[in-house]
């Protein structure tokens, strides 16, 4: 999907150019997909164990808890409704990403990273105010569409807008964010769960938002990367004006015909690519054997 440049022509030319301000804002602002993401996956273990919470939406849960104290959480929280809320987000993920995939290649990577933004922000909103157990769901689902969109996106965001020599460094910035992501989690839900009458749970979700809309409204602002740009058959000479502002020089050349040589291989390429390999017959045994 994504349009990259290819390891040889790395090897054979050193691209001009150094890291600006422009792209370091703009990965800055793109890398907080990586913090909702972590955010997310870190927040539902911590609003699940709240007792507010399980009062609310999960009654037997709460009441078995009360109970017998001294049995281990992973027997208290043997429900099937508890394990949907926690599920749901990455159901909801996987099958967006396939959606997602698609819209990102065909209309670039800000629109994805604004959809994710927006999915993610009603996500928040509808979980922070979940009367009942189908709102709260709904909630997790709608984050799962955020992150789909937004784990396709941002990533690919972050290496394209990168220069090629630091595109590693960059990327996993994303894994970084994720990082902090799932640290800010654990301290919002250390100081929720200590807030009175129970209603703690409801910040820790809605929190979610704040990332979210500063990934949108900047999204707003970015520009489209150069690769992306190729890669919709953009006019050349704007993806060339593109490049200069983001690399701080005017030799921009080299990078821009190996963009453009990358997207016109990965267009006139079959597709007996990784997606049909894996399904040939030599193959079958190493992705349906399982291990012992």
């Amino acid at each position: 999907m994504a349009v990259g440049v290819g390891p040889e022509s790395q090897e054979r030319r050193h691209y001009g150019g150094r890291i600006t301000a422009f792209v370091v804002l703009s990965c800055i602002t793109a890398g907080m997909g990586g913090v909702i993401f972590g955010y997310d996956i870190g927040v539902s273990g911590g609003v699940s164990s709240m007792d507010g919470f399980l009062r609310k939406f999960f009654p037997e849960v709460y009441e078995q808890m009360q109970a017998d104290t001294g049995v281990s959480n992973y027997c208290r929280f043997n429900s099937q409704l508890l394990t949907a809320f926690t599920s749901s987000l990455y159901v909801s993920g996987l099958v967006t990403t396939f959606l997602a995939s698609a819209v990102t290649a065909r209309y670039g990577r800000r629109p994805s990273m604004v959809v994710a933004g927006a999915a993610i922000i009603a996500g928040a909103t509808v979980g922070g105010a979940a009367v009942d157990l189908p709102m709260v769901i709904l909630g997790r689902v709608l984050l799962g569409v955020g992150l789909g969109f937004g784990n396709q996106a941002v990533p690919l965001y972050l290496s394209e807008m990168a220069p090629p020599s630091r595109r590693g460094g960059f990327s996993n910035g994303f894994q970084l964010c994720v990082s902090l992501g799932s640290l800010a989690a654990q301290l919002v839900n250390f100081g929720t769960e200590k807030i009175e009458c129970g209603w703690g749970w409801r910040v820790s979700l809605a929190v979610a938002a704040v990332p979210a809309g500063l990934l949108t409204v900047g999204a707003l602002f970015l520009p489209e990367t150069p690769n992306s740009l190729v890669q919709q058959g953009k006019d050349h000479h704007k993806v060339r004006v593109l490049l200069r502002k983001i690399r701080g020089t005017d030799i921009v050349e080299d990078e821009l015909d190996d963009i453009v040589k990358a997207d016109r291989s990965n267009k006139t390429s079959t597709r007996s690519g990784l997606q049909m390999i894996v399904f040939q017959r030599r193959y079958r045994p190493v992705t349906t054997t399982s291990t012992q």
